[in-house]
This record gives C-alpha cells, sequence and structure tokens, in this order.
C-alpha cells in the first residue's frame, strides 16, 4: 500500500461526517458532523433530520412559506444530533461538520465544551447568522479551521 494514499485524519473525520450526512432526508442541504476525542476517537455523529418519532416523508421539507409550513421549525441539526448521541462527555473534543455551524449549533457547541470545529463548507458565510456564529465562538474561544474535503467514492 502507498503510504501517501492513506487518509490524514482530518480527511478521515470530515469523509465520517459526509457520510453521516447522507442520511439526511432533506433535499436541498445534507449536513453531517462526527466529535472526536483527544484521543481520536470518534464519540459523536450527527445529520440533519427530523426529531424521532416524526414522519420523515410527511414532514414538512420547504424552505419557503410560513413558519410551521417550513423545516425550520422542525429540522434538529447535524451538531445538535451528534452531542445528543454523543457518548461521552466533550470537553476538549473536535467537531467536524460539513457546514459551517449556525448560531443556535454554535450556542450548543460552547455549551457542551467542544472546543474546536473543524468545518469544509461555509456557504452562508456573511449573513447573520454565521456573523453571529462566528462571534461567539471566537469569544468563547473555541478554534474554528477551514479544510479541505476529499471526494467519497461509493462503491
Amino acid at each position: 500500500m502507498d503510504k501517501n494514499k492513506v487518509l490524514t485524519w482530518d480527511e478521515f473525520f470530515m469523509s465520517t461526517a459526509k457520510i453521516a450526512a447522507m442520511r439526511s432526508k432533506d433535499p436541498n442541504t445534507q449536513v453531517g458532523a462526527c466529535i472526536v476525542n483527544k484521543d481520536k476517537h470518534i464519540v459523536g455523529t450527527g445529520y440533519n433530520g427530523m426529531p424521532e418519532g416524526t414522519e420523515d416523508e410527511t414532514a414538512p421539507w420547504q424552505r419557503e412559506g410560513s413558519f410551521e409550513n417550513t423545516k425550520y421549525a422542525y429540522v434538529v441539526h447535524a451538531e445538535l444530533n451528534a452531542i445528543l448521541n454523543s457518548t461521552e462527555n466533550l470537553k476538549g473534543c473536535t467537531i467536524y461538520v460539513s457546514l459551517f455551524p449556525c448560531n443556535e449549533c454554535a450556542k450548543a457547541i460552547i455549551q457542551s465544551g467542544i472546543k474546536e470545529v473543524v468545518y469544509e463548507d461555509d456557504k452562508y458565510k456573511g449573513t447573520p447568522s454565521h456573523n453571529v456564529s462566528l462571534k461567539i465562538l471566537s469569544n468563547a474561544g473555541v478554534i474554528l479551521r477551514k479544510t479541505e474535503g476529499i471526494k467519497i467514492k461509493v462503491h
């Protein structure tokens, strides 16, 4: 095996987040998250989806319309799902997420004790939610690191 073709830890964990995203039924934006402890063990994963017990097929996935008829009133984001699905205390952990966290997820990240956010996509950069997220994560001393992902080939 060619040693140069081995995935880096960032590539491995971001790939895990992107595979988790493939579980999302959101027709517009699929996001995944992977939380890793200091020993490089995965301690939580999540994707954006409806709360447990909600039928995905009958849930509203629309992005526009009245609030109660859009996905925004119902969807649990990948970061929060990963935090809620975690198997241990998250103090000092790193979260890999395919999309930069919104302000609501930023608060959950800070409160859980996660100290580093590694993200791939920043498509909402400059929006109010992004700006608030960036501000509160920075104020809390959370390290923010953008990384280039890799293409995942599924055979």
